[in-house]
């Protein structure tokens, strides 16, 4: 089943579906799988893997941490792409490989699409790739079945938008604010109404991230975008409190 398929399936019952974010081998696989347990447990219906890279320049200072955490642990690729394929198989919601495109290139553009084939992935967030040059890989994937999701910005000329909108498969990342991941975002009618230009550019399910953290965010979106990403503050509250803290966060968000 494709990515766009799956949420239209999903939003038949939900009218706002989540997706949540885990940062590979930060503090540890382990705990990673212990998270997924509480999102999958609590109805997360996707979930992006970060796989970790020196220079995440899309991310904010929490995450540009646990990358580095991560890498100077030893957290490799073939681990990432493995943890990805035990995760697909053990859960029901579907997973995006997050990462940079350093990951890509390195192994090889065909090796890349076909190992997230391999490990059970529908797609992937490159966000430093620009859709100037990604023509081959988004050929590659579309072969594969494999989703590129594709960033739209608050920046974004409407000529951009449209550019974007014409490469855009499996669903729309619709960037909240400017700046980098983190901060807290104001869901208001700035928001609504970068969802509703965007809107006029593509027909995928648009997902809406940067700065969610709360119930009432979500609550904010719903009318509006088909997902709400959680990142950064699911990362705050396992910080802070651990696996009962992640639990009770994603029980009262969901709720």
């Amino acid at each position: 089943m494709g990515l766009q398929t799956y949420i239209e399936q999903r939003k038949q019952s939900k009218d706002l579906l989540v997706m949540a974010h885990v940062v590979c081998g930060y503090p540890s696989f382990a705990a990673n799988m212990e998270a997924l347990e509480i999102m999958a447990e609590a109805g997360v219906d996707l979930v992006e893997l970060q796989f970790p890279f020196s220079e995440p320049s899309a991310d904010g200072p929490l995450f540009v941490k646990a990358n580095e955490q991560s890498l100077k642990a030893g957290t490799t690729v073939d681990q990432c792409f493995e943890f990805m394929k035990l995760a697909s198989e053990r859960f029901a919601f579907k997973i995006l490989m997050m990462g940079y495109y350093n990951t890509a290139f390195k192994m090889g553009e065909d090796v890349f699409v076909k190992r997230i084939q391999e490990a059970g992935g529908v797609g992937y967030i490159l966000p430093d790739l620009p859709v100037e040059e990604s023509d081959n890989l988004h050929r590659l994937s579309a072969e594969a079945g494999i989703e590129p999701i594709i960033l739209m910005t608050p920046t974004s000329s409407e000529k951009r938008l449209s550019q974007l909108g014409a490469a855009s498969r499996g669903m729309v990342y619709v960037v909240a604010r400017r700046g980098v991941t983190g901060s807290k975002t104001n869901m208001g009618d700035d928001v609504t109404s970068l969802v509703a230009r965007c809107r006029q550019h593509t027909s995928v399910p648009i997902g809406v991230g940067f700065g969610i953290s709360s119930k009432a965010d979500l609550d904010a979106l719903r009318g509006s975008a088909d997902l709400a990403i959680i990142g950064t503050a699911a990362l705050k509250i396992w910080e802070a409190s651990g696996a009962a803290g992640l639990k009770t966060f994603f029980k009262d968000l969901m709720a």
